[in-house]
């Protein structure tokens, strides 16, 4: 096949753009080289592939990128919860304008398949169980609990304490930062776009994802990248809570992985959801432990408090994946941490000027 994959250069993108070629596909690559995911310069593991350097929401340049294309795998965006409300312009701008004219150019041109780089950030919070209740939605998490250390969500009808769960794709969908608006933003004109077109859509949703080619030394990063930067710098990695807040780091390898799989499979819907994990969840606090042993850093330091957006617990239900695509997870967390401590990352990002 011949693909338009946006967002190639980057961290999994350009993951997502080797194993398309040794596939046997031919890459159309596209990339927009931010500077704050990728330095000052275009990192060279992406030469191969010759990326064009462009915008999504350049609707000409699409047009001809598009040409003799039979799918497009969308993974350009910006990530990360940000600095502070000011960047939601630019969220909007190229996650969801962004999307929205990637999404008229496939008109345009006839391009029918997709598959969309989303994230468990459109969930929220969880999945929580109360013994009275059964499966509840816990509201967001009050400042005076955590300034008291109180992290657990309690349970909205009764205020006991709750049992967190794996989360379905069925799940409520309660997006808690600007980032998370515009991940759910993209899914709903993905969505509107199949409606619309009878296009088919996987939205992936990705967890947890490290490994190689990460961003470093940007507010941007994901936490793996910024425990490693504290470690190389010979600081110990700090946790925020109490470091007992689950996920499930998923390695970037495995989510190439999965691209490859939804691109050679009809999607069931014409917007079909599937979580991207390892299924195998761990704590912050331990991803933090499991690098600085393989780095002989320091211990990791709790220092309570939790950012605004921050949730609690999200662990992911890995079985839609495996039943539609055949995705389960290959590296191991203790194995993929280890690797990871070495791992070439990315030069230092450029933060913009506020």
């Amino acid at each position: 096949m011949r693909i338009l994959l946006t967002g190639a250069a980057g961290f999994i993108g350009s993951h997502v753009a080797d194993l398309l070629a040794d596939a046997g596909h031919r890459v159309v690559a596209l990339d927009a080289l931010l500077p704050e995911a990728h330095g000052p310069a275009a990192p060279t593991w992406s030469a191969r592939h010759q990326p064009v350097t462009g915008d999504v929401r350049d609707g000409a340049l699409l047009d001809r990128l598009l040409d003799g294309v039979d799918a497009v795998c969308h993974q350009a965006a910006m990530v990360g919860h940000g600095l502070d409300p000011s960047d939601a312009p630019r969220y909007a701008a190229h996650n969801v304008l962004g999307t929205a004219e990637l999404l008229a150019a496939m008109h345009r041109a006839g391009v029918d398949r997709l598959v969309l780089a989303s994230s468990m950030v459109v969930y929220g919070e969880g999945r929580y169980h109360c013994g009275t209740h059964g499966v509840v939605r816990p509201g967001r998490r009050r400042p005076a609990d955590l300034a008291a250390g109180r992290y657990e969500p309690p349970c909205p009808d009764c205020g006991a304490p709750l049992t967190p769960g794996l989360v379905p794709e069925h799940a409520p969908l309660e997006p808690r930062s600007t980032y998370a608006a515009t991940k759910l933003a993209q899914e709903h004109l993905v969505a509107a776009w199949a409606a619309q077109t009878g296009g088919r859509a996987w939205a992936l949703r990705y967890h947890n994802v490290y490994g190689p080619r990460m961003p470093r030394d940007t507010p941007y990063a994901g936490v793996a990248s910024l425990f490693r930067s504290a470690l190389a710098a010979g600081r110990p990695p700090t946790v925020l809570e109490d470091g007992r807040q689950r996920r499930d780091f998923v390695h970037v390898t495995d989510v190439a992985r999965a691209n490859l799989l939804a691109l050679g499979t009809p999607a069931p819907e014409p917007l079909t959801p599937v979580n991207v994990c390892s299924g195998e969840p761990h704590t912050i606090g331990e991803l933090a432990a499991t690098l600085s042993a393989a780095m002989s850093g320091p211990p990791p330091v709790a220092a309570g408090g939790a950012r605004a957006a921050d949730v609690r617990h999200v662990v992911a239900d890995p079985s839609r994946a495996a039943e539609l695509l055949g995705f389960r997870g290959r590296v191991g967390f203790a194995d993929g941490v280890a690797g990871f401590a070495t791992a070439e990352l990315r030069a230092p990002a450029v933060v913009p000027a506020a």
